[in-house]
């Protein structure tokens, strides 16, 4: 089953967007996230991503209380990220009722902590980011290239038990100009059992049928709804056609 998996960015509590993850290309849409998680749910979608934007900056969780809102107030499988960068952090995210986490820039920089978290926590609670700049992994809010191959990043977390990553390419972001299908088609090729789950440049309803027709995971959708791109009724219809 395709999943369909729309966005909440987090900063001071508010669900915004920024273009391509620069903070000062930020732009508030709703002053209350637990309000648009719900809409979510009542539209059929069972599945939500959720950023800590400002626990990425502060490189610890800041919007714990916002996440434990939101596993409170619907049912919503939560895979939540930002500022998950220590034991005590993922701790937080998982007990204010975080379904997985999302490990970016740890997984590059602290690579035996992300490894102990997969034995400690298992495969299916951790999804591996892997952000990507000209086919290289992307740390650091997208701000640095660690200049490592996001193939060979890939291959070296799918050898010691990864199962699921999330990937946006980071030229793709907030542009509304359509996804990166090659690199999800490379992907597919070097690693044909992960899940993927692609993230950036979606900009219509198309680009949603496009990729679920590639057969991966899932997709992350955020900016096109919150522009208008895509409609909560069609976002519904389009969960609804996937789960069939």
């Amino acid at each position: 089953m395709f999943q369909l998996i729309p966005a909440i960015d987090l900063i001071g509590g508010q669900c915004v967007r920024l273009t391509q993850g620069d903070y000062a290309q930020k732009k508030v849409y709703h002053s209350d996230p637990l309000e648009i998680a719900k809409e979510f749910e009542g539209a059929g979608i069972q599945r939500l991503h959720l950023v800590d934007l400002d626990g990425a900056k502060a490189k610890k969780i800041v919007n714990a209380h916002v996440l434990e809102r939101i596993a409170h107030g619907t049912n919503l499988h939560i895979d939540f990220g930002g500022g998950v960068q220590s034991d005590e952090m993922i701790d937080i995210a998982f007990s204010a009722g975080a379904k997985q986490i999302t490990a970016g820039s740890i997984a590059v920089r602290q690579p035996e902590l992300v490894r102990a978290w997969l034995k400690k926590y298992g495969a299916d609670k951790i999804i591996l980011g892997a952000d990507a700049h000209n086919e290289q992994i992307a740390v650091s809010g997208w701000q640095e290239n660690s200049n490592i191959s996001i193939y060979d990043f890939l291959k070296d977390y799918c050898a010691v038990g990864v199962k699921y990553v999330i990937s946006t390419d980071v030229a793709k972001d907030g542009l509304l100009q359509g996804p990166s299908f090659d690199l999800y088609e490379k992907i597919q090729a070097q690693e044909p059992e992960l899940q993927l789950i692609a993230s950036g440049g979606v900009a219509c309803l198309d680009d949603l049928y496009r990729l679920r027709d590639m057969n991966i995971f899932g997709v992350i959708v955020g900016k096109a709804f919150y522009e208008g791109r895509i409609s909560l009724a069609e976002l519904a219809t389009f969960a609804k056609e996937s789960a069939c």
